[in-house]
């Protein structure tokens, strides 16, 4: 079964979902964004920026990122995205003062283990730690001698990144978090979410399988998202999808998404 989400067959599953009281999220890095060298230059083309702010006037939208969310706000301000959340998650609804100290001892840890390590950047985002080796010399290399620093943290849960791990408390707030309640506060029972990365994978299991059309920037063995879009640019085109599905001589008409939008699995439960 083709499960590119530019198919024919993904275009009437996209189709369907627009149909239905949905949400639409997406992480940022490597999806509405293009991967950068460093993280502060990172941002939207201008196509992709024009494409989403009217997707955020057509729908309730979501932007789920590891950035910190005051950095994430800044590089969405005045777009009428609804709900933005940062730090996987964590911000603004799920800060934790315990969750925080316990950064600032991870950090102190690291620290001393990556001083002087070329190629090797720990970002500190105050709830969350990504650990860059983008530019190491020997990534390989490097990101053996990050998996083994980030081995020792207590409750810490490492996720794989875009050349890089990102550090969240174990047990705490994820995408897959911020995705439900992002769709609490918007009263939508069904979601689309696009992102491109392992951080992505609690939002791609985020809600039943039924209730959500999960997307993946680039095909990946393993993933939990049944579709993908092959490269990051082709987010415009499932942008202009979701704007032209969404036209006044659709409006109104929302119904419940088909059974047969996604695998047949037995739906989560979720609390």
């Amino acid at each position: 079964m083709d499960r590119s989400i530019l198919s024919p067959a993904g275009r009437r599953v996209v189709a369907r979902f627009a149909r239905s009281r949905v949400l639409v999220a997406f992480d940022y890095d490597g999806t509405l964004a293009p991967i950068a060298r460093t993280p502060e230059s990172a941002g939207m083309r201008e196509r992709t920026r024009q494409l989403l702010a009217r997707v955020a006037e057509l729908y309730p939208c979501a932007i789920v990122s590891g950035r910190a969310y005051v950095d994430l706000a800044s590089r969405v301000a005045g777009l009428p995205v609804r709900f933005l959340f940062g730090n996987h998650g964590i911000e603004p609804l799920a800060i934790d003062r315990a969750g925080t100290a316990r950064v600032r001892q991870w950090i102190a840890q690291l620290q001393p283990q990556l001083a002087g390590l070329a190629g090797i950047v720990l970002e500190n985002k105050t709830h969350s730690i990504a650990i860059h080796y983008r530019s190491a010399p020997d990534r390989r290399r490097a990101k053996r001698i990050v998996t083994a620093a980030v081995a020792d943290l207590a409750g810490a849960r490492a996720i794989d990144g875009r050349s890089a791990v990102n550090v969240i408390p174990e047990g705490g707030a994820n995408k897959g978090v911020a995705l439900r309640q992002a769709c609490r506060l918007a009263r939508c029972r069904y979601a689309i979410y696009v992102g491109d990365d392992g951080t992505d994978e609690d939002a791609f299991v985020g809600l039943a399988p039924n209730r959500l059309l999960a997307i993946r920037v680039g095909q990946r063995a393993g993933s939990s998202a049944p579709y993908a879009i092959p490269r990051q640019r082709d987010i415009d085109r499932l942008l202009g999808w979701l704007v032209t599905l969404r036209a006044p001589t659709a409006a109104g008409r929302q119904t419940r998404p088909s059974r047969r939008l996604t695998r047949d699995r037995p739906p989560l439960r979720h609390g």
